[in-house]
């Protein structure tokens, strides 16, 4: 298991945080969390970012620009 300190609301102070055994195969990188003095959850939310692609870019063509309303 994987232990980090976070601010836990429930406790309303810095605690110790756990990854429970993760039944999903994540491992250490599992994003749930959980508080150990009072058992409170946490996820870690996890996102990816799609490079943009080099080739739009040799043709010469702009991305797209949003309009405010």
């Amino acid at each position: 298991m994987s232990d980090r300190e976070f601010h836990c609301d429930t406790c309303e102070g810095v605690a110790l945080f756990e990854t429970p055994p993760c039944v999903d195969g994540h491992g250490a990188d599992c994003p749930e969390l959980v508080c150990t003095g009072c058992g409170a959850a946490r996820l870690i939310a996890t996102f990816a970012f799609r490079a943009p692609r080099l080739e739009q870019r040799r043709r010469g063509a702009r991305p797209a620009h949003r309009r405010a309303a």
